[in-house]
This record gives C-alpha cells, structure tokens and sequence, in this order.
C-alpha cells in the first residue's frame, strides 16, 4: 500500500476497541500495544485503570478519540475485593500496610448495613497517592516526598454498593458508582465506618459505561489479531458509544451539508439536546445539537473532513 493510501486509511478508521486488561500493565501501556499493533497515532482512552486492577479499558481510535469529553460522565462498575483489619496510605496493596489490631466483622448484616451509607449522593476525599494535580505537581509525588497532601472533597454518585460474599478478611463487593469515583476511597472509609480499618486489595472494572466485560476482548487475544490481520473484527463502531443521543440518518446531500458547517433541518416531533448524525455506511460523522428555535440540526463537532 501506498504511503498516501494507508494515511487515507487512518485518517478515515475510526471507532472503538474494548480492551480486558490484565493486572500489572497501565492505561498507557494498552494504549501504546494497540498504537504499535494497528500502526495508528490517533489513539485514546476513557478512564485510566490503575496497574493493580484489570477489566474494561474503552480505546478511542482515529477521530473517535474526539469522543473522550462525552464519554468521562458515563456510569463506571467494579468488582472490588476489599481487606478488613489493616490500613494503607495508598488505600490499597501498594502502600505502607498496618494492622490495625481491631477486630474485623463477623456478622455479614453489620457489613452490609456499613455498606448501606455509601449509597447515592456522597462526598468522597481522593487518596494522598493519586494523580490528581495541586499547583501542577501530582498529589502522588507530594506524598512519596512526605508532604502533607490536602485533596479537596469531590460529591460522587454511588448507584449500588452490593454484598457479592465475605471470606474473612476479604469482602467481595459489586460497586456501581459515577466516574471520578475513587474506589480506594470506598474501601478506605468502609473501614473507618467499622472501626477495623480496610484497604482496597483487588479490583476488577466490569462496566465502563454501556460497554461491560461481555464487550471486552482480551490484551492477549487483540495481540494475536494484529499479528494475524484481524483485529478490525472487535473494532465497535464509535456512534454505538453514544447510545444516550439520537440517531440522526443522513442521506448523501445532508452530509454534504454537515460536513461542510450547515445545518440541516430536523424531523417533525420531539428531539433530544444532542444526536448523532450517521451516514448510510453507519459511520459516525459527527455530533449535532438541536436548535428548538429554528427546529434544525447544528453541527457541533464534525469527525470526517
């Protein structure tokens, strides 16, 4: 292939890659396997899995990566497995852990009732070891410098926090919660609502907004796809991420028209804030905000040139 076709080629793919990933890699290291093994630059990710958990990495490839600032409020799931009896710094198996010397729960109704209390609209204080910035530095480097790191309070929704089993020490919890949730938190203040202490000792992402570990494909297998040439069959077509806008289909002419700044007119009846235009191909082509005033589409963010 030409040089000039396969830029074509990538400038022109665009969707989505949902990744299994496995414990000890981070966000970054998928990322760069995926750019190295479809030979694409435009390449990103929604929500960062730390190296410790595994599950449901979303890849952006091509102009889908413009997607991200639509798809970071999208609700999260995990299957967390939290340790009673010790503490951590880090909230989790990395840190500095400590036994507490209290005595962990026995009685599963006082755990589940503890669990209770983290359901719905809560305020959440991120841990001292974590990427979030304070004056451009990562709070993370403060903490291992032995600063006193002050993360401000952050209001998180928790839709479920439920009872999987309890294996002493080991709770095992499913936790549907919004994004920006630190989990590490949860298990963490979980503790100190028992007065036993707890720490984060496993976790594992199920869902990542409409797309769950049914979706997923795993690091191992996509490695083999690219040495084979058959990695475009797990590639999800990026309008299926926007599953909360309407579907807008274009014929030939109004694609022209968007494509090129204008707005179309919209369909009789009741429309949602935002759709998503899609071509007969079923490509995305771009996002579309509806303008009640004058009942037409308004390109908001185009994705083909």
């Amino acid at each position: 292939m030409r040089d000039e076709d396969s830029r074509k080629l990538k400038s022109a793919i665009s969707g989505i890659l949902v990744v299994d990933k496995p414990t000890g890699m981070t966000s970054h290291d998928v990322v760069a396997v995926i750019r190295k093994g479809t030979g694409f630059r435009r390449i990103g990710h929604t929500g960062t899995l730390d190296p410790r958990a595994s599950g449901v990495l979303v890849v952006l490839i091509g102009p889908a990566v413009r997607l991200s600032e639509y798809l970071v409020c999208d609700k999260k799931g995990y299957e967390a497995t939290i340790r009673f009896g010790s503490v951590s710094d880090t909230y989790d198996g990395d840190g500095s852990v400590t036994q507490t010397g209290c005595e962990i729960p026995s009685d599963e109704e006082v755990i589940m009732e503890a669990m209770e209390t983290f359901t719905g609209d809560i305020v959440q204080v991120p841990p001292a070891y974590s990427a979030i910035k304070i004056n451009g530095q990562k709070a993370y480097d403060l903490a291992r410098k032995g600063k006193d790191v002050k993360l401000p309070e952050r209001h998180i929704h928790i839709y479920s926090f439920d009872f999987i089993e309890y294996n002493p020490p080991e709770l095992t919890a499913d936790i549907i919660c919004s994004s920006g949730t630190y989990v590490r938190s949860i298990a963490h203040d979980l503790g100190q609502k028992l007065g036993c202490g707890a720490y984060l000792s496993g976790l594992k992402r199920t869902m990542s907004g409409r797309f769950s570990l049914r979706d997923a494909v795993p690091l191992s297998d996509l490695q083999k796809a690219f040495e084979e040439g058959t990695w475009y069959q797990y590639l999800i077509p990026a309008a299926d991420a926007l599953g909360d806008c309407e579907e807008i289909m274009l014929s030939r002419e109004t694609e022209a028209d968007i494509l090129h700044g204008r707005r179309i007119t919209a369909d009789p009846g009741e429309h949602l804030p935002l759709g998503k235009a899609v071509s007969e191909q079923g490509e995305l082509i771009a996002l579309l905000e509806f303008v009640p005033e004058t009942f037409e589409w308004k390109p908001k963010k185009v994705f083909y040139q």
